[in-house]
């Protein structure tokens, strides 16, 4: 059996990545909602591509309402449910090797904005369940691949099919790493503001804004200020330079001076590999000499909660681990400022051991101390499907075959469609220790990767289901 699909793998190669071209080429992050689009023209596009890309290999579809769509490789009650996504995040700057829908082949990888983070991994399982079928490979339960359009943007997509359809008995989403991903954090996504009257008096901050996505560690930040010599500010800039990996660009006119900062974009789920852009700012502008006010106290205040390099939630208050999910993190992702009110939102993945009192009840009174008042009620529960389940043995039996290395449990910051699902788990298509660059500039999948994925997913689908 495994030589067979290999083979059938080497053959279908080239098809398999004409198909992933073919979804990332179109530009899916979320757009203003349409009549009959819920996320805009972007993802209902890319969906109706893939269900057609579905449809010509010889499956039934189904699209709710351009929420998700449904790929079923026959008419049996399903046993086994595959969540991906074709949403991205936004293609960004700083790209190099292509533009971010224009993938390219090179050096062994496939690069483009979705290579990895989720289209490529789509259509791997989908080329599984064509490869079950394509090899006459009998099933005695149903499998579906289930293609959302809004997992980057709180998969409020899963949540309206879940409305609609059960769950499957076993689920696993291609939208993480190897081996298997069996806890997910729980998490806060905190959302703050403070309203206070404005000063004119200069030196001063005139506004700042920072941002993309709640979940993106931004790459660019910009900040105007009016009253200071360009030549002091850059004295600042230079030293934070230094200090952050962060560069600062100024242009003047008359008395007002723009700061923009460049940092490096990347997953909130693992601040410490972005430059928060951010951050950097924040540090630049707490230590100009501005005159007192109170927006410009209400800045200083978040500099001192969240300070640049502070991803453990050490200055929150906040820092705390166990010894099966991990350290928690925290960055600060979106804000904006213009005087007279201050907002944002920032991003905390949190262990198994955070609660809402040691967690969002701490950050709000820290920031309540500073007459900034964060929004949220809650947090988001983490989830822990058993590494001893005969589900999850099976998934790490089937990496293993394919692999040729030991498998095992892994906890991560990120969140994934089955974050809410009972016996739901993440199964790749990240291999360990690979870098790819998702959510940031040049992001790629290694194409043996995504091969192997196909296989280790094609040899699941036959396990659980044959």
């Amino acid at each position: 059996m495994k030589k067979l699909i290999e083979d059938y793998f080497e053959q279908n190669k080239g098809l398999m990545i004409r198909d992933i071209m073919r979804l990332v080429r179109i530009k899916s992050d979320r757009e203003e909602a349409k009549e009959g689009r819920p996320y805009g023209d972007g993802p209902a596009e890319v969906l109706a591509a893939a269900l057609e890309m579905a449809s010509e290999m010889g499956f039934r579809t189904k699209n709710y309402d351009n929420y998700v769509g449904a790929v079923d490789f026959n008419e049996l009650e399903n046993k086994l449910d595959i969540l991906a996504h074709l949403d991205v995040v936004p293609g960004g700057d700083g790209w190099s090797v292509t533009e971010p829908f224009d993938p390219v082949v090179k050096d062994g990888k496939l690069y483009g904005r979705g290579t990895i983070d989720d289209k490529g991994p789509a259509v791997a399982a989908l080329y599984a369940m064509k490869a079950v079928r394509d090899l006459d490979i009998p099933l005695k339960a149903g499998v579906r691949l289930i293609l959302g359009t809004d997992e980057e943007c709180g998969s409020s997509d899963i949540r309206y099919y879940y409305g609609i359809e059960k769950e499957a008995p076993m689920t696993f989403s291609p939208d993480a790493s190897f081996p298997v991903v069996n806890i997910e954090k729980g998490g806060l996504q905190g959302k703050f503001e403070s309203r206070f009257e404005e000063s004119t008096e200069t030196p001063r901050v005139v506004s700042f804004k920072a941002g993309i996505k709640s979940n993106v560690v931004p790459g660019e930040a910009s900040a105007v200020v009016e009253g200071i010599d360009p030549e002091e500010i850059r004295d600042y800039c230079d030293a934070v330079s230094e200090l952050s990996g962060i560069s600062f660009n100024l242009t003047s006119q008359g008395e007002k001076t723009t700061i923009t900062a460049k940092g490096l974009q990347g997953h909130a789920s693992t601040p410490d590999k972005g430059r928060n852009a951010l951050t950097g700012l924040l540090e630049v502008i707490s230590r100009l000499p501005v005159s007192h006010s109170t927006g410009f106290e209400r800045l200083k205040a978040l500099n001192s909660v969240f300070p640049h390099g502070d991803w453990l939630g050490e200055a929150a208050g906040v820092a705390m681990s166990d010894e099966l999910s991990g350290k928690l993190t925290i960055s600060l992702n979106m804000m904006d400022y213009d005087g007279s009110s201050l907002n944002g939102t920032f991003d905390c993945r949190a262990p198994l051991c955070a609660t809402k009192e040691n967690l969002l009840d701490v950050i709000k009174a820290k920031l309540a101390e500073y007459g900034i008042v964060l929004q949220n009620d809650d947090i988001k529960p983490p989830h822990h499907v058993p590494g001893d389940s005969e589900f999850v043995k099976t998934l790490l039996r089937c990496y293993e075959s394919y692999t040729g290395k030991k498998g095992y449990c892994i906890s991560m910051g990120g969140g994934t469609y089955v974050h809410r699902l009972e016996n739901g788990v993440a199964f790749g298509s990240t291999m360990p220790g690979s870098e790819n660059n998702m959510h940031g500039p040049d992001e790629f999948a290694v194409i043996e990767d995504l091969l192997t994925s196909a296989k280790i997913f094609t040899q699941a689908i036959i396990e659980l289901c044959g």
